[in-house]
């Protein structure tokens, strides 16, 4: 029994139902895919389409890649991204670049981040990996701190960045210090970190393809789906889960890969976690223009504007907006059944607008129509002590020996599509009995304290 629909859960189906095994998988939502799925404005006969998040396909794993060409066939693109960084009126160039920055930063950021650039030179700072605030200070400065880490870290977590681990600096972003940044800008280092590929597999017409697909495989190999069918509760002994109710039927399993939260399923299991996701509202705007901008992103890193990245799917494919037309995304970090998250769509609309005139960009009389939609789990809040709730949720779950946990929300970890879909494949092989794989593993696969530099194999 596969408990999650995403795309660790259905390649965890995949791979066992081509082993012989029954599988049975449940969704809570009305359509598979999790946080992969795409949605579709549609405007008379024309459609609009929005990913849940910026999902891009990037891995060095060759089997896992040529699984994915042979699932989405033609429909598998190579795209090429373009990113910038928006602050205060003014566009920065992303990665940085040594031209960009003596043309647009003003001469007070400069003068203090070379000042930052001694200090560290000359050791007069020392790592300090207390927290995100102090990890980043003493690596990159005051000066960036204040300007573009602290407030885009507050308003994406809504929490204060000195309240954060370090850990989530250390896996997410990709240069060590500022003299890392010196040596990339004045020697022009060519090297390509994961957290920025600039050429990146993408399903012709949005994400949502991918699970789809594999959906399409898992039931052509015998698999069952039940959609609609969120988890009520479990039966359990104090080492074994017996069965799985969901508000409509009770469904026994030999061995169960959950993919649900790692939280909510502590909870169903009689442990309170106190794990906490982050969670977004998106705003999809189809614009009767052909374009919005040359950008794939733009990060908005100003605190008292609403969205954290603007979106224009067409630059990921062709395909996501009619012909001749394009379309944003807004992102909008919020909690669940706060103001942002109960807030009307037209509210939601005028706030916005209000925010992008600031930003420059009037869009009043280009909007064909409007939508939003909203995803609980979209980040894993990696708090101060998120790391001990984690190792006692992780022992509390390991009681049950038919249980085992996989993918993003599952493992609890911020972690790239492909390793999500990696952690998928090793719990199906841990049901298959393969004693290189262990639940230990899944839970600490590719958890390097530093982003490793890699070329996507696209």
């Amino acid at each position: 029994l596969i408990i999650g629909g995403g795309v660790a859960g259905l390649i965890a189906g995949i791979k066992l139902l081509e082993e012989g095994k029954s599988v049975t998988l449940l969704e809570k939502e009305g359509c598979v895919g999790g946080q992969c799925r795409t949605e579709i404005l549609s405007k008379g006969d024309e459609k609009y389409r929005f990913d849940y998040g910026g999902h891009r396909f990037i891995t060095n794993n060759e089997a896992l890649l040529s699984f994915v060409e042979e699932i989405l066939d033609d429909n598998l693109l190579v795209a090429t991204r373009s990113s910038v960084i928006l602050h205060k009126n003014r566009v920065y160039d992303y990665p940085l670049n040594l031209k960009n920055l003596l043309k647009v930063a003003p001469s007070k950021l400069l003068l203090g981040t070379f000042f930052d650039t001694l200090k560290i030179l000359l050791k007069l700072t020392k790592a300090d990996d207390r927290n995100f605030e102090t990890w980043i200070t003493s690596r990159f400065g005051k000066t960036l701190y204040e300007n573009f880490f602290g407030p885009y870290t507050k308003k994406l977590w809504g929490v204060e960045p000195n309240g954060l681990s370090a850990d989530w600096a250390g896996q997410r972003i990709s240069l060590l210090d500022l003299k890392d940044v010196a040596k990339k800008l004045l020697l022009k280092d060519k090297k390509t970190v994961r957290t920025y590929a600039k050429s990146y597999r993408y399903p012709k017409y949005g994400f949502g393809e991918l699970p789809e697909r594999m959906a399409q495989k898992f039931e052509d190999l015998g698999g069952k789906i039940f959609l609609n069918s969120e988890v009520a509760s479990f039966e359990y002994t104090n080492n074994s889960i017996t069965a799985v109710y969901t508000q409509a039927e009770r469904f026994k399993a030999e061995n169960i890969i959950s993919t649900m939260p790692m939280n909510e399923t502590s909870l169903k299991l009689g442990y309170e976690s106190g794990l906490k996701f982050r969670s977004l509202r998106f705003l999809c705007i189809g614009l009767d223009i052909e374009d919005f901008s040359p950008h794939t992103w733009q990060y908005v890193s100003d605190y008292d504007l609403l969205p954290t990245r603007i979106q224009e799917p067409k630059r990921r494919s062709p395909f996501m907006s009619p012909k001749g037309k394009s379309s944003i995304m807004l992102e909008i970090p919020c909690n669940k059944n706060d103001k942002i998250w109960n807030m009307g769509d037209d509210e939601l609309l005028e706030k916005v607008k209000i925010d992008l005139k600031k930003l420059g960009f009037e869009i009043e009389q280009n909007i064909a129509d409007y939508f939003s939609f909203t995803t609980e789990h979209a980040y894993t809040l990696m708090d101060i002590n998120y790391d001990i709730k984690r190792d006692d949720a992780i022992k509390y779950l390991n009681r049950f020996n038919n249980l085992v946990m996989a993918g993003r929300q599952g493992t609890f970890r911020y972690i790239f599509l492909d390793t999500a879909m990696e952690t998928g494949l090793m719990a199906a092989k841990i049901l298959l009995g393969d004693p290189s794989v262990s639940k230990e593993k899944i839970y600490n696969h590719k958890n390097e304290k530093t982003v490793i530099e890699t070329k996507s194999i696209a």
